[in-house]
């Protein structure tokens, strides 16, 4: 196994994927360039600590998008999880990250210093575990991400129902990402070539839900994984069908990814969650880009049975979170990079999630 992963890490290999992305790599005319976008916070992290801008022909510029869980949950998200970490006899489960992500006025940092119990877990079966172990308090957990992580919550709410877990809510935020790159393709600021897609979402839901993508829209993408050669197999793969003038979606992550997706995941979302609009930080509302728990798992969804009051909505002066998730800002093109933004005194979210585009490129450019 160990001779088989050190495969994607092959100079050589490495060298050759590189030869092929500039032989296929077309002119065109002006100069303008070929805009390829990741759209998965692994990759961003990945393309950036191994430095595979620096190997891109001069005239292929990579973007990254709206891959950060994260970094999509917009203020108003924000506010109402920190409303309901102010709710008395509440204890607040959730990934680290989202401790740190400001609200308009607040954090779940800050709440915790004021005397919130809020408390990091690695899985919502790790929350389940606390509303055990605390059967007079109220456990709520946060639901982040994409189709991914969205599957573990359905599993967390399912197995609460069964055994009949009353003090168990969960928040959830979870987004679905086809939607999400609609709206990219059609932004007027960005023009895009191809998309190097989301290898961790693409293990759930399939290539399927991409294919409009090509067909309507005449964009190309490549599903890859996350090692360097994997994602210059990716771009080698993507850049062919340019050279060749088509658009297909392609898989270049066949150990991890079934055309089909994993059918079990999907039937656990469909049976928890129904589609609805969700508001995505920097691109605003999407319609049925998120995910809203069934009327028949009511109980356990911590706005309906809290209903706190949540404060007004204030955007933070300066930050330019929205644009860098909209691929149209470089991090570092945002006037608050490593002035006054930084890791240990984040802004905006893209600086605080270990997958944010300010992050990484704060730690590795």
């Amino acid at each position: 196994m160990q001779e088989e992963l050190a495969a994607f890490k092959d100079a050589d290999l490495a060298r050759g994927l590189t030869e092929s992305i500039r032989a296929l790599t077309p002119e065109r005319e002006g100069g303008k360039p070929i805009t390829l976008m990741e759209v998965c916070g692994t990759h961003t992290v990945s393309i950036a600590r191994n430095g595979i801008r620096t190997l891109m022909p001069e005239q292929v510029r990579l973007a990254s998008g709206p891959g950060c869980p994260v970094c999509v949950t917009s203020n108003h998200d924000i506010d109402k999880v920190i409303a309901l970490a102010k709710v008395p006899d509440v204890i607040i489960t959730t990934f680290g990250d989202m401790t740190r992500v400001p609200g308009s006025t607040s954090s779940l940092l800050q709440e915790q210093a004021a005397g919130a119990d809020v408390r990091i877990v690695y899985s919502p079966l790790d929350a389940l575990a606390v509303a055990r172990e605390n059967p007079d308090r109220q456990v709520i957990f946060v639901g982040v991400g994409f189709e991914t992580t969205t599957p573990l919550v359905a599993m967390a709410i399912k197995r609460a129902k069964a055994e009949g877990l009353s003090n168990f809510t969960v928040y959830a935020a979870h987004k679905n990402m086809p939607g999400a790159l609609e709206v990219i393709v059609n932004d007027p600021q960005l023009t895009l070539d191809a998309l190097i897609l989301p290898g961790h979402v693409s293990t759930i839901i399939g290539v399927e839900p991409y294919r409009f993508l090509a067909e309507k829209y005449g964009i190309p993408g490549v599903v890859t994984g996350f090692e360097p050669n994997d994602i210059l197999q990716g771009i080698a793969m993507i850049m062919r069908q340019i050279h060749e003038g088509r658009a297909d979606i392609e898989i270049a992550y066949a150990r991890g990814v079934m055309p089909e997706g994993n059918p079990v995941a999907l039937a656990a979302i469909d049976e928890v969650f129904q589609t609805c609009d969700a508001t995505w930080r920097g691109i605003g509302v999407i319609p049925g880009s998120g995910y809203e728990i069934r009327e028949g798992f009511a109980e356990f969804d911590a706005m309906r049975r809290f209903q706190p009051d949540v404060e007004e909505t204030v955007e933070h002066a300066g930050c330019r979170c929205g644009d860098v998730l909209r691929g149209v800002m470089r991090p570092d093109e945002c006037p608050l990079f490593r002035k006054v933004c930084t890791p240990e005194n984040p802004v905006g979210p893209c600086m605080v999630s270990s997958e944010g585009s300010c992050t990484a490129y704060f730690r590795y450019l």
